[in-house]
């Protein structure tokens, strides 16, 4: 792994609201109809310079019905054609397409995105593996194309805000991190958060959140150890992650598909503490103590339901000719992926996707 980041992530743009137009407009493509898809699009509906232009589901209706409650120009289905996304990647008015599908379809419609010259924001977990990642990352390096990991909490100002606190010194020096994320998904073998052939698990599905909050006040660790649960069909139903680092610190991050946890995440330092309050992911308050004075609070509000900053990243950089955001840079990604590798490797995770 990296040594430790000197300075937290920040925005390019710390105080521009998102839906402050930055340019030219921007035709989007949105691959799958799932929940996440439905969330992030009525946020990118607020954005003035993006137009919500072709939508592709694997069957005709449910693209019909996710353009017509959403708003989308044009629907693509599956039919004796191709697959519906392939429909959308062939048409020349879309500029940019945002890749919804389940972990394991990440690699493919991305590199299909990618080689038709489409622009690409994709899901996270980026990919299923750092094979998948590190091939996306040189064909758009290649192509001279944006892409992009969708982690949109690290854009939100509160995650921001405590980022930047934890660099000030105000905490002094960041000795330990614990995050943690977890719910009781109701199991079936066939269901995207179990299904091996979708990539399911706690790690892919929720670790990326927790592991936020050590990368952004630690950086990347030099040692990482893991223990889980996994299930008869071979996915993690829950993981437990210790990070290290050279200099001492540590951190503890869970993630849980069985039970229910506080969703909160703590940054201790020498001279005094941070917490979140309510959501891991999406904080909308975070408590800073120091030494043993008085607690001070503050509050965040969010634009839409807290993607549009990482919608408004994503168009500011294609209308500038920037191919990678300093916010998320490629090689966070892959760094990520390498160190998913590494903990699947521990719980004895492998996926279908491994083995192409």
């Amino acid at each position: 792994m990296s040594a430790p980041i000197a300075k937290p992530w920040l925005f390019s743009q710390p105080d521009q609201d998102p839906r402050s137009s930055t340019g030219t407009t921007l035709k989007w493509g949105v691959v799958a109809t799932g929940a996440i898809a439905k969330s992030v699009t009525r946020d990118l509906a607020l954005l003035p310079d993006a137009e919500l232009y072709a939508v592709s589901s694997r069957t005709q209706a449910s693209a019909d019905t996710f353009a017509a409650e959403v708003g989308f120009a044009k629907a693509y289905g599956d039919n004796a054609e191709g697959p519906g996304y392939r429909r959308l990647l062939a048409d020349d008015a879309v500029d940019v397409v945002y890749v919804a599908t389940p972990h394991a379809h990440h690699h493919e419609v991305a590199l299909a995105a990618l080689n038709a010259g489409k622009h690409v924001l994709c899901e996270k977990s980026f990919t299923v593996n750092a094979r998948e990642a590190a091939e996306l990352i040189t064909l758009a390096r290649t192509k001279k194309l944006f892409l992009m990991e969708a982690m949109w909490s690290r854009f939100l100002p509160s995650m921001q805000r405590a980022f930047d606190i934890a660099a000030s010194g105000e905490l002094g020096t960041v000795e330990w991190v614990s995050a943690d994320l977890g719910f009781p998904a109701v199991y079936s073998p066939t269901a995207r958060l179990w299904a091996p052939k979708d990539g399911g698990g706690a790690l892919l599905d929720l670790a990326v959140y927790p592991l936020l909050w050590p990368l952004g006040t630690l950086g990347f660790p030099q040692t990482v150890s893991a223990t889980g649960s996994v299930n008869d069909d071979g996915v993690d139903a829950q993981n437990a992650l210790t990070l290290g680092y050279h200099h001492g610190a540590q951190a503890q991050l869970t993630s849980s598909l069985l039970a229910y946890g506080p969703r909160s995440a703590t940054v201790a330092g020498s001279l005094g503490y941070l917490q979140t309050v309510g959501s891991v992911n999406n904080p909308k308050t975070i408590t800073v103590r120091v030494g043993l004075g008085e607690a001070r609070t503050e509050h965040f509000d969010v634009v839409g339901h807290g993607y549009s900053y990482e919608l408004r990243e994503v168009t500011r950089c294609i209308q500038q000719g920037i191919t990678e955001s300093p916010v998320m840079p490629l090689e966070d990604s892959l760094n990520i992926m390498r160190l998913f590798d590494g903990v699947r490797a521990q719980l004895g995770v492998s996926y279908p996707n491994d083995a192409r």
